[in-house]
């Protein structure tokens, strides 16, 4: 009998939640194939068979909350069902046996105004039976515990405590558990909210020069490196060209202290079915377009099917959010703690400006926004981060310059 165990998940983490069981009581596995998932608060992690044969015993059903190291299932000895699990041979019916009656419940004593020996006063009466109170309810200040006037009405006034039962779902409604990655992004955001001095800072981008690039080499860059060239690759390098001109912007807060980060690993955020994750790309001064492109592409994939692993998400230091791609326009990105700074793609639109020349054009804009920890970040370094990062898009030659 081999034992079926919650395996290590990481750094920081020490719980998580059977999200589903890929086998059943009596399935022949082989060694090493997926037997059941589970849901941390960052990422789903396979349990795999330890070594081939059946699932003898479930013991951690879905839904159930199991540390590292707990006894999730045992597996038995055979290649099929029916080498370990046999028909239970049959027998005899207990006999049944009536559960006793239960104990009286033993009532409360009546506190109503008609048991007390005390009389509420009149006034109060009144008030408490046009709202509909019981006298018990109410803790009597006047003589001898009497309920006064005063009493009733600093009840009615006093806000009604919180409900500790979850309330009752209505008939065209539907209660589903949340899932732990959703509580955690909840409890990060809120944490960033909570915490941070957050405000945020906005700019628009001209992204004909960008667009006119990508255009003329698509193909090029394709048959060459056999993936396609998009715009984040370009914010990528942009964003890096600005952390080396801000470093606060790439830095975090740690006690009383300031961690300046002299390596540039930017998290992407990518939306899952199971919702926001952010992997990081490693050493993104070091790197070029294509294999940042190919490095989105592959986690991004591995984000989608759920196959992100704990390392991949661990030690940003600047995230880069895309709200465009789903249609948005402008919006206000939350940071990733610990990091203190977040930039936000956008929507790219054709609006009439203005150009140097007076004359009036139709021109690809972008809204950029850039969100970031007051607390570390002046104003002056948070506009001309997202200047720098304007610049580098709307000149592309700057990137390559590092200017």
């Amino acid at each position: 009998m081999s034992q079926i165990v919650v395996p290590s998940l990481g750094e920081s983490v020490s719980e998580a939640t059977v999200a589903k069981w890929l086998k059943k009581e009596g399935d022949a596995v082989k060694m090493d194939e997926p037997l059941v998932e589970l849901e941390t608060d960052k990422v789903t992690v396979e349990v795999n068979a330890p070594e081939a044969g059946v699932i003898s015993k479930i013991i951690a059903p879905v839904g159930a909350n199991v540390a590292v190291g707990a006894l999730l299932g045992e597996l038995g000895k055979g290649s099929a069902a029916n080498d370990t699990v046999k028909p239970a041979a049959a027998a005899t019916p207990a006999p049944v046996t009536k559960a006793a009656p239960p104990p009286p419940v033993k009532m409360a004593p009546s506190t109503s105004a008609g048991a007390k020996d005390v009389q509420d006063g009149p006034a109060a009466r009144k008030m408490m039976a046009d709202n509909n109170i019981q006298s018990g309810a109410i803790a009597g200040t006047g003589k001898d515990g009497r309920v006064t006037k005063e009493d009733v009405q600093n009840f009615v006034a006093s806000p009604a405590p919180a409900q500790s039962a979850p309330r009752q779902t209505g008939p065209r409604e539907e209660r589903v558990k949340m899932t732990r990655l959703r509580q955690r992004i909840a409890q990060r955001l809120k944490e960033a909210q909570n915490t941070a001095a957050m405000l945020t800072t906005f700019n628009e981008v001209d992204m004909t020069a960008i667009m006119d690039l990508r255009n003329q080499y698509k193909d090029v860059f394709e048959k060459k490196y056999g993936i396609k060239l998009g715009f984040m690759s370009f914010f990528v390098k942009a964003a890096v060209n600005a952390l080396k001109e801000f470093p606060a912007v790439n830095a975090e807060i740690n006690g009383d202290d300031i961690i300046y980060k002299n390596y540039y690993d930017i998290s992407v955020a990518v939306s899952t079915p199971q919702g926001l994750v952010v992997p990081v790309l490693r050493d993104c001064d070091t790197k070029n377009m294509a294999d940042i492109e190919a490095e989105l592409m592959q986690l991004g994939t591995k984000a989608r099917d759920g196959k992100i692993a704990m390392e991949d998400m661990m030690g940003g230091t600047f995230t880069i959010t895309n709200g465009g791609v789903f249609g948005s326009l402008m919006s206000t990105p939350i940071i990733n703690p610990p990091q203190v700074g977040i930039l936000g793609m956008h929507k790219i639109q054709q609006r009439p400006m203005v150009m140097p020349d007076g004359s009036i054009k139709a021109r690809p804009m972008m809204y950029i926004a850039m969100s970031y920890d007051h607390r570390i970040i002046d104003g002056r370094e948070a506009v001309g981060f997202i200047v720098k990062v304007k610049e580098a898009i709307e000149d592309p030659q700057r990137l390559l310059l590092a200017i």
